[in-house]
């Protein structure tokens, strides 16, 4: 689903986002990326869903060779995509179900096809209740839902998520890392950046770790041990 081979990006002559980065993620997986801040975890995202290219090095995501991918073919890896950032993105003067919807309509959607995939995806998150209601009206959980909820819409094969648990408390989020594993196991692959090191040890993930834009670690998730049989 991902492959990083030696990928470089450079800003500027001197500073490195991230300096010579290797590894691959199946399909189907759920892996954790994690470091300090200015690691180059946001910067690896960004080239994912090709915000940004890397200055030297192969990026490919779902088929696509993303350094040689010319412009008008990135709409196409983004319908393969998912993402959800941080500070959720969401339009204040949109709905919740006008934000859901609003990225289906961008894909070229009908609008029946926007009004069943956006209600399917608030269903999953737990918001169908809450379709009339304003970004203002909700909690900063019940925002991220939503956030979460838009990225589902399109049925994707890859969920990126930056940071989507930086603003909640503990117990909101193991309910979004609980909605993540869910989504997983229905096949869709996830890779969530995050610094919270005991949220990773509860979820027993593979984890791959960034310091200074360099490849710092890749452990595997943690086997699971089976009672002995006779």
């Amino acid at each position: 689903m991902i492959t990083l081979k030696n990928v470089v990006k450079r800003y500027g002559r001197h500073h490195y986002g991230l300096n010579e980065v290797t590894f691959q993620i199946y399909p189907g997986e759920f892996v954790f990326l994690t470091g300090p801040s200015g690691a180059g975890k946001t910067t690896l995202l960004r080239l994912l869903f090709r915000e940004e290219t890397a200055t030297s090095g192969d990026v490919s995501v779902a088929g696509h060779r993303l350094n040689e991918m010319p412009l008008r073919e990135v709409p196409v890896l983004r319908r393969k995509l998912g993402v959800v950032f941080q500070d959720f993105k969401l339009v204040q003067d949109m709905t919740v179900f006008e934000n859901v919807a609003f990225v289906l309509k961008i894909l070229g959607a009908s609008r029946n096809e926007q009004r069943q995939r956006s209600w399917r995806a608030l269903k999953m998150v737990g918001l169908q209740h809450r379709l009339t209601s304003f970004p203002r009206q909700l909690s900063g959980g019940e925002q991220q839902r939503v956030a979460i909820a838009r990225a589902l819409a399109n049925d994707p094969l890859l969920l990126l998520a930056d940071e989507p648990t930086g603003n909640l408390d503990p117990e909101l989020s193991q309910e979004i890392m609980a909605l993540f594993e869910r989504i997983n196991r229905q096949g869709t692959t996830v890779f969530v950046a995050t610094h919270d090191r005991s949220l990773m040890s509860q979820m027993r993930k593979r984890v791959i770790g960034l310091e200074k834009g360099s490849l710092a670690f890749d452990e595997p998730a943690p086997s699971v041990n089976r009672p002995m049989t006779t």
